[in-house]
Formats: C-alpha cells, sequence, structure tokens
C-alpha cells in the first residue's frame, strides 16, 4: 500500500511529519491556514504538489470549522487573504501559487453569483479544494504511466530488457497527494515488471532522498540502492551497463515556458552526467508546475534556506549496534564559523532535458530542439490532450 502523508475529511486534515522520518511515522493535526504557513515553511510537509494540496485543504478545514459571516464578500476576501499569505510559505513551487490562482477565482466567481451568501462562497471553495486533491493522485497515476511507456520504448536499455533509473530528492507520496511523480515513473516501470533497481541520491543537505525517498522505496518492497550525492558520476561510469540504466527522472518546482526546470539543488549536475554518459534526463511534473508566465530560467526566484541546515545533521542517537528512537540528537558536522550557502533549488537548461512528462504525456523537443509547452493547455477541456505531445 502506498504512502499516506495527507489524510482529510471535511473539516480536519492531518500530515504526517516529514522531519521525524524515517525512523518515527507521526501526524500533525492542521486545524488553520496559519498551521499550514508553518508546516510548510518548516519543511514538516514539503513537494511543490503536497503543499498546495496542504495549502488549498488547511483553509477548507479553517473556513468549515470557524464562525462564518453570513456576507459573501466578506467571505471571499478573508479567503483571498489567506490566500495571499499561504503562497509565501514557499516562493518557489509554482504549484502553491497556481493553485490560489484558481481557488481565488472559485471564490470570487461564487461571490459574485445573484443571491449568495458566506456558505455558497465556503462550499465552493471547499468543493474546489477537495477536488484537487481527488485529480493530483489521478494525475500522478498517469505521470507514471506514461513516463514508464516512453521509457521502455525510447531508450536503448528499455530495448535490451529490465531498466534501472536513479532519482534525486523525493517525489513520491510524501511529496504529492499520492503515488507520485518522479517516483510514480519508477514506481510504474516496477508493477508492470520493467524495473530492474532503481537508484536514489541522498540529497544533501536536507537528506530527503535518504529519509524519504529510500523509506518510500523499502515500504513498497521496490529493488533500489541509496548512494551519495557525489557518487552519481561514478554510478554511470562503473554501472551504467551492468544495471542498464534508462536515465535519471526528477521532479519539478517550477518549469518555465521554454522547459528549463528550478528542482531541489543538485539537479542541474545530474543533468550534466546524464548527457555525458548518454542517457535520459527527464523532468517528471503535472501541468500544475509548468509556468508559462515565466519565460526562462532566468526569471525563477531561487529560495536560500539557513547555513544549519548544512552544518548540523539530526538523528535518533545509534549506540554501534541499534537505534535509541528515544533520543534524537543535533549533531554539528562543520567547522564553527565557517560560511555557508544554501540554496535549496538550481535551474536545469531545457537543452539538457530530453523529455517533460507530465499528466497527459510526454513532451519531446521539437526538430529544432525546443520545448513548446503552450500545447499542453491548448485544447478543449485539458484533461482531454492528446497523451503523446511529442514536440509540438
Amino acid at each position: 500500500m502506498v504512502l499516506q502523508a495527507i489524510k482529510y475529511s471535511r473539516g480536519q486534515l492531518q500530515i504526517l511529519d516529514q522531519l521525524k522520518l524515517p525512523h518515527s511515522e507521526e501526524y500533525d493535526h492542521i486545524y488553520s491556514s496559519t498551521d499550514a504557513w508553518h508546516a510548510i515553511k518548516e519543511m514538516r510537509t514539503r513537494g511543490a504538489p503536497a503543499i498546495a494540496i496542504v495549502a488549498a485543504l488547511a483553509l477548507a478545514v479553517e473556513l468549515v470549522n470557524m464562525k462564518l459571516s453570513p456576507i459573501a464578500e466578506e467571505v471571499k476576501v478573508f479567503i483571498l487573504e489567506k490566500l495571499d499569505y499561504l503562497v509565501t510559505s514557499r516562493p518557489t513551487a509554482v504549484n502553491l501559487a497556481d493553485a490560489a490562482r484558481k481557488l481565488k477565482s472559485t471564490a470570487e466567481e461564487a461571490a459574485n453569483k445573484e443571491g449568495s451568501d458566506g456558505e455558497d462562497v465556503r462550499e465552493a471553495y471547499v468543493a474546489a479544494a477537495q477536488k484537487m486533491l481527488v485529480d493530483d493522485v489521478s494525475d500522478n497515476e498517469n505521470i507514471g504511466r506514461h513516463g514508464a511507456d516512453w521509457i521502455v520504448k525510447n531508450t536503448e536499455a528499455g530495448k535490451k530488457g529490465q531498466v534501472s533509473m536513479l532519482t534525486h530528492c523525493n517525489t513520491g507520496s510524501l511529496a504529492t497527494a499520492g503515488y507520485g511523480t518522479a517516483l510514480g515513473v519508477i514506481r510504474s516501470l516496477h508493477s508492470s515488471g520493467a524495473l530492474k533497481h532503481a537508484f536514489c541520491s541522498e540529497t544533501r543537505p536536507y537528506n530527503q532522498g535518504s529519509r524519504l525517498t529510500a523509506f518510500e522505496l523499502v515500504h513498497d518492497q521496490i529493488p533500489a540502492t541509496l548512494i551519495t550525492d557525489s557518487m552519481a558520476a561514478a554510478l554511470l561510469q562503473l554501472k551504467g551497463s551492468s544495471e542498464n540504466i534508462a536515465g535519471i527522472v526528477v521532479g519539478a518546482d517550477r518549469v518555465a515556458a521554454n522547459g528549463d526546470t528550478a528542482n531541489k539543488i543538485g539537479t542541474y549536475s545530474l543533468a550534466i552526467l546524464a548527457k555525458h554518459h548518454g542517457v535520459k534526463f527527464l523532468v517528471a511534473a503535472p501541468r500544475t508546475t509548468i509556468d508559462l508566465e515565466t519565460k526562462s530560467g532566468k526569471e525563477i526566484v531561487i529560495e536560500e534556506r539557513p547555513g544549519k541546515e548544512v552544518t548540523l545533521i539530526k538523528g535518533p542517537r545509534h549506540d554501534g549496534v541499534t537505534l535509541d528512537l528515544g533520543v534524537v540528537e543535533t549533531v554539528s558536522i562543520a567547522a564553527n564559523g565557517i560560511a555557508v550557502w544554501n540554496p535549496a533549488f538550481d535551474v536545469t537548461p531545457a537543452e539538457l532535458i530530453d523529455g517533460i512528462i507530465t499528466e497527459v504525456g510526454v513532451v519531446e523537443k521539437d526538430s529544432d530542439g525546443v520545448f513548446h509547452l503552450d500545447g499542453l493547455f491548448k485544447a478543449d477541456g485539458v484533461r482531454d490532450a492528446p497523451s503523446t505531445v511529442g514536440g509540438i
């Protein structure tokens, strides 16, 4: 059974505290948009799709449980102000801003209907937020299926037999409403019998790979191996052939209109390694991650985080034989006084990306090496877009 990081029912929301994984599974109750803001900022919940869902549902919970104004306009203003506040918790991830924009539109439309009251506006918002949760799981499953099919059919490794894949950071159930994006592709390969082995990088400095992705892979009993970030080049050089590595698949926090992609720090270097070693580099992300208003990666604001994330590390005490889960310690791993630069993300140029896997298909570059992502949004009813996009 796939891990459930978000538990929701009307008026109630719980999130799995990812800071305590992989050693302890504890859920935090989220009662308000303020609770959600802090959970996102503190990275108790993380992953671009997940933070959008948590933010949306948190405000839905707050609206259901609060004493509501009977005036539609007042409820609308309250919703808009709270959504603006929630977006400030993580500026790089476009999914959160996209969700806020759509939910604002929902609230405004409900408030503008003749005869509507505060309850009507609330119910419209709650229904829209709940639909985002359902749609995200469905979209992730489609991303996994499209990505797995593409890898099998479009890579040299896929033509030889079972493939191995490397992934970075955490893009599974813990980063989404369920199933995952890049990790969803690996899950789909595994479920179809096409996966030989998965490799996950530790993803310093927050260790989302070693703490979270490894946790999910073990949980799902997918054959997998953890490597440090600096081992990726050696992995491709020494085991690329024997393990039949088809490529590297990662998620995204924002994809610009030209295909430039912001993702967890270390992604750019992996794309360079993939190009040098002749394996595919793929980005897996729902269309909500694609920001057509951002023309290129140069416009993406990169969040910088506290230096202590690099200089300190936290975990349960180990006595050389067993873990003592009752004693969590923070340990210094750097020289006192050293300066630290800690960008949370980097931007991978589109020229290094072979395909962008979305819920409606895999977008490839045209003959001139250009992505045309606007084609993903042109069809009437975007969910009816063709399953293979390829160079549109």
